[in-house]
């Protein structure tokens, strides 16, 4: 896998989702399927995009007990996504539960990458809620050890912490971060955020593009900007 674009299919039911994909005649756009969607329709709908001739990243972000977790990647596994996660704060164990749950039979699996921490963060509700203290790009940056350091194959980062991830994880240890919007866009509620452009000088490997595509007047016009910012 390259660098690519991965568009957020945050929709809540199959008939907007089609709709939104069938207007992308040229290319198969890799997707994302997070837990609205997948909450509203099931598996069934990342077998039928999957049968569209998509890539999927599975984005439920699991965070629970071990034997859970790997029960739950088991299940998964089956689907045939190209990528999954779950969150790194779930501890080392977690994740290597994880790990040997979504590896088939075979030796073949998804890739498994970490949420670090989420781009509607930032230092003032980590601390405030979370009761964490330490400066968040070295939360980051821990997190991302912990999720290498338990065999699994990159993180969910912002784009602001991209670079240095891979400078203390390697640079094929994947970063996959949302919170990119363009740059006479509206940032919403992401707070740590960077434009495609400068999300590909900084090392990102993938960037998670929701509603400055699927919210465009020509969604397929904003995926191609996309493009051409990042992969071109």
């Amino acid at each position: 896998m390259g660098k690519d674009v991965i568009v957020a299919c945050d929709f809540s039911s199959a008939e907007q989702t089609f709709a939104f994909l069938d207007k992308f005649t040229g290319r198969k756009p890799f997707v994302k399927i997070g837990m609205e969607l997948y909450y509203a329709e099931g598996p069934e709908i990342v077998r039928q995009i999957k049968a569209r001739g998509h890539k999927i990243f599975l984005d439920l972000k699991l965070h629970d007990i071990p034997n859970t977790v790997k029960k739950a990647m088991a299940v998964l596994r089956n689907l045939d996504v190209d990528i999954t996660n779950l969150h790194a704060a779930g501890t080392t164990a977690m994740m290597q539960a994880a790990l040997e749950g979504l590896t088939r039979p075979d030796g073949t699996r998804p890739l498994l990458i970490a949420v670090t921490q989420l781009t509607s963060t930032d230092q003032e509700a980590m601390e405030r809620d979370l009761l964490i203290h330490e400066p968040i790009d070295q939360v980051v940056m821990h997190y991302a050890e912990t999720a290498k350091n338990a065999g699994l194959d990159g993180v969910v980062c912002s784009p602001l912490e991209a670079e240095k991830v891979h400078k203390t994880c390697g640079k094929d240890f994947l970063t996959v971060t949302p919170g990119v919007r363009f740059a006479d866009g509206d940032a919403g509620d992401q707070k740590r955020v960077m434009t495609p452009a400068a999300a590909k000088a900084i090392g990102s490997d993938y960037i998670v593009v929701g509603r400055p595509i699927t919210a465009a007047a020509d969604p397929v016009a904003a995926y191609e900007r996309c493009v051409a910012e990042f992969c071109d």
